[in-house]
C-alpha cells in the first residue's frame, strides 16, 4: 500500500487550507516561527478566497495554497511548490507583495499595511545553504542585525534537504514532526509513531489513513 502525497495541492490545501482546519494550521505555523522566535499565535483565520486577482488588464492573477490571517493582525501565504521551474526567487517576492498591495485601499494610512508571512514548501533542492529552514528579512548589508522593517519575512522549508537531516527529533521539534508527516518517503513505522504522538491532532491521524494500492 503506498500513501498519498500530502504536499499533494488538493490534500495540503484540505490539511491546512479550509474552514475547520484552524487548529492543524495554527500548530503548523507556530513550529515553522520559532525560528524567528515570534510569540506564540493563540488563533488563526483561514481565508477561503485564495485568488487575488489582477487589478488591471493583463496583469498575473494568482491563486495561493493557504491564505489567513493570525490573532497578531500578520497575512501568511503558503505556497508548496514540487517541481522546480527556476523562478521561485522572484515568483515568493510577487506572492508576498500581492497579499501587501491588497491590504491597503486607496486614502488608508500606510500604517496600516500589515506584516506578511510567506512560507514556501520546496520538493526540490533549493537556497544554497545547508538548512532545511532558511527565513529571510530586508537587512542592512554591514549592519545584518539592523532590519529596515518585519513586515517582510519569506521562509523556505526544503523538503530534500530535511529527508538528508539526520537524527530528526520528532518527540521535540515540533516543526520536524511536521514535516515527518508531510513527507511521502517517510517510513510507515515513523510514519504510525507521528501519528501516534499525544500531541498529534484529529486531522493528521484522519489523514494518515489515505492510502491507495
Amino acid at each position: 500500500m503506498e500513501r498519498y502525497n500530502p504536499l499533494n495541492d488538493y490534500l495540503f490545501q484540505k490539511i491546512m487550507g479550509e474552514k475547520g482546519d484552524e487548529e492543524q494550521l495554527l500548530a503548523f505555523l507556530n513550529a515553522v516561527l520559532k525560528r524567528t522566535q515570534s510569540d506564540t499565535l493563540m488563533s488563526v483565520e483561514i481565508l477561503e478566497n485564495k485568488t487575488i486577482t489582477a487589478d488591471i488588464l493583463g496583469d498575473r492573477t494568482i491563486i495561493l495554497d493557504v491564505r489567513a490571517i493570525t490573532s497578531a493582525d500578520e497575512r501568511v501565504n503558503i505556497e508548496v511548490q514540487l517541481k522546480d521551474l527556476h523562478n521561485m526567487n522572484k515568483r515568493t517576492l510577487f506572492y508576498w507583495s500581492r497579499e501587501f498591495m491588497k491590504s491597503i485601499v486607496s486614502g488608508d494610512d500606510y500604517g496600516i499595511l500589515p506584516k506578511v508571512i510567506t512560507i514556501n514548501i520546496v520538493n526540490f533542492d533549493y537556497i544554497d545553504i545547508d538548512d532545511y529552514h532558511t527565513c529571510f528579512h530586508l537587512r542592512e548589508d554591514n549592519h545584518r542585525d539592523y532590519v529596515l522593517t518585519d513586515v517582510i519575512e519569506v521562509h523556505f522549508v526544503n523538503m530534500v534537504k530535511f529527508r538528508k537531516q539526520k537524527n530528526k527529533d520528532i518527540v521535540n521539534n515540533d516543526l520536524e514532526r511536521w514535516l515527518t508527516f508531510l513527507d511521502k518517503e517517510t517510513p510507515q513505522e515513523v510514519f504510525e509513531e507521528v501519528i501516534n504522538d499525544e500531541s498529534c491532532n484529529q486531522r493528521q491521524r484522519f489523514y494518515s489513513s489515505i492510502h491507495t494500492s
